[in-house]
């Protein structure tokens, strides 16, 4: 039966898609991606598939989609995706930097600490005006990073200035961050981390830290950590990484994840990660539960690139393309509550898509110490569409 409240909306909706289309000509949808192979995880789909897109939302994901649209995409022989979320990345230091990271794929990012309370606003600024979704972690030391190491001066790790700047900008501070590699806090790493978590608790916000090579060792911080919060780096080498001095992955390390700390890549250009920690941890089965980038406008130069490659690196430890596109937006999506509707294509989430190329051949991958390793297979930003817009294309 049609009641009237649903007669009324749905004419409404009806409506509403007429208007949007020029000289009263209306197509179904606003965009169809067309015949890609969807690798969504969020929902169990490995196929080809037809997405449409209408009112920047997901309308339909079905074979042979036969309506028309005002855009298509032709993915036929690429991979159709949600839109990457990069939890770890450094975006919002310019303006530039979100719309440069869409070109990757990257439809929403977190800026994890560039920012402490004495540039946080600008940091908001930055990525309010972005095209894509981007959202702060507000670094525990108020000048953000700082040249030499932010935290080797403990009176910046301000409890009350960071608590105001979150309060400040809550719309789009979702977390803290704290850099613990010795070179940063050295003999303040869990003073500091203590300070985090002391600014992130009245607001109920996860704090994430970063690791590698820190004064002490990962026995004392993990305990100082809580279900929710993340550590990135995770593949840091010695002195205290995750390893003992025998290559496995320390007890400690497996019960913090149980407890539920999330374990984050991070791949970054200096000290966070050797292909020989990253190859005796995945032979140990210790995977990430998420990718990311350390991403900052000069990474196409490093060995970073862009995400899609930072994702290919680990199609060569035997990682199923499902498994790897997991670690790139549903289980990024779950770090953070501000994301809960992306990564996903599910019908009604927010149009963000990437459209990627798997190509086969000889590919050269970077660690941060300048080792090479050699896939056969590695990802490529074809398509972004944010918002349900189609973005411009990647030069």
């Amino acid at each position: 039966m049609v009641t009237r409240r649903r007669f009324l909306y749905s004419a409404a909706a009806g409506a509403a898609m007429l208007s949007r289309m020029p000289q009263g000509l209306a197509a179904t949808y606003d965009l169809i991606v067309k015949g890609g192979r969807v690798i969504d995880p969020s929902l169990g789909i490995d196929a080809v598939r037809d997405v449409a897109v209408a009112g920047g939302r997901i309308a339909a994901v079905e074979e042979n989609i036969a309506a028309d649209a005002t855009e298509t995409i032709d993915a036929r022989g690429k991979i159709v995706a949600p839109g990457l979320v990069d939890i770890h990345s450094h975006a919002a230091r310019t303006k530039e930097g979100p719309p440069l990271c869409l070109l990757d794929g990257v439809t929403a990012f977190v800026d994890a600490g560039s920012f402490g309370a004495d540039g946080i606003d600008q940091g908001a600024a930055n990525v309010k005006a972005g095209p894509n979704l981007g959202r702060l972690l507000i670094n525990i030391a108020r000048t953000g990073v700082a040249p030499g190491g932010e935290l080797h001066d403990l009176s910046r790790a301000d409890v009350s200035l960071a608590r105001g700047a979150i309060a400040r900008n809550r719309d789009v501070v979702i977390g803290v961050k704290a850099r613990l590699s010795n070179n940063v806090a050295d003999v303040n790493d869990l003073e500091a981390l203590r300070r985090a978590q002391e600014a992130a608790a009245p607001f109920d916000l996860p704090v994430m830290i970063h690791i590698g090579q820190s004064y002490s060792p990962m026995r004392a911080i993990l305990p100082l950590l809580k279900r929710g919060d993340i550590v990135t780096h995770m593949y840091a080498p010695a002195p205290n990484g995750i390893l003992d001095d025998n290559g496995r992955v320390l007890p400690e390390v497996l019960a913090a994840r149980r407890r539920g700390i999330w374990f984050d890549f991070g791949n970054g250009v200096a000290d966070h990660f050797n292909w020989d920690v990253v190859e005796r941890c995945m032979k140990q089965g210790f995977a990430p539960d998420t990718f990311s980038t350390d991403w900052n406008t000069m990474s196409r130069t490093t060995g970073v690139i862009d995400f899609p490659n930072v994702m290919s690196k680990f199609l060569m430890f035997g990682m199923s393309l499902d498994q790897v596109i997991a670690r790139a937006t549903v289980n990024a999506a779950r770090v953070f509550q501000a994301f809960s509707d992306r990564g996903t294509l599910n019908v009604g989430a927010p149009a963000d898509i990437a459209v990627l190329e798997l190509r086969e051949g000889s590919f050269e991958f970077l660690d941060n110490y300048q080792g090479k390793r050699t896939g056969r297979q590695r990802l490529f930003p074809v398509a972004t569409v944010v918002g349900g817009k189609k973005a411009p294309a990647r030069a």
